[in-house]
């Protein structure tokens, strides 16, 4: 009797048998998948990020987590039924260019689409031009899911989709060029990973 390691070998080659042999569980997948709390001022937003379907997003994403980018930052455009805006600007509206890294690959396409409760990338009409900024899907909005030209998904809200509502539902103003403005800022006080 063939093994299972030695069959899979013979018929579908070394790195397929890896993938084979090598299929985790439930709960190793979940382990490998980063989770990031944002601590807002109305209240806590736990992320669960994807780092399999968006390599290059997530890395970003952490990079800026971990060097406490988001730290102070507010939520500068809130749309309610469409999404909530963050990872760029202060209360006086001011993008934050320290720290800034360059503008990475556009991964929209990856089999993620923007539902309710995802998160992804902010960019200028440039696809490959997100940087920092982020947003959290209120509602399903698939029509930005375009492969290559859409708006990059790489995680979901896993807990706090109510203080995604609460923001969500806050009022809102124009400030010079700036519309949807929060009238009260609500800040971003600290954005770290979960240690597992």
């Amino acid at each position: 009797m063939i093994s299972t390691r030695k069959f899979c070998g013979l018929i579908l080659g070394f790195g397929a048998c890896l993938a084979f042999g090598g299929t985790p569980t439930f709960a190793e997948a979940a382990a490998d998948k980063p989770q990031v709390v944002l601590d807002t001022t109305l209240g806590k937003i736990t992320l669960e990020l994807d780092p399999e379907k968006a390599p290059i997003t997530v890395e970003n994403f952490l990079k800026y987590v971990d060097d406490g980018f988001y730290d102070n930052l507010v939520f500068h455009r809130v749309i309610s039924g469409f999404m909530v805006q963050t990872g760029g600007m202060s209360d006086k509206l001011v993008e934050k260019h320290e720290g800034q890294r360059a503008a990475i690959k556009n991964e929209s396409g990856n089999g993620l689409s923007n539902k309710r409760g995802t998160i992804a990338m902010a960019r200028t009409n440039n696809p490959n031009s997100a940087t920092s900024q982020f947003f959290i899907n209120h509602a399903d909005n698939a029509n930005l899911d375009r492969a290559g030209g859409g708006y990059a998904v790489f995680g979901k809200v896993i807990d706090g989709l109510d203080v995604v509502d609460a923001i969500a539902k806050v009022e809102t103003t124009t400030k010079g060029p700036h519309g949807d403005v929060p009238v009260k800022p609500i800040y971003i006080k600290s954005a770290t990973r979960v240690k597992k």
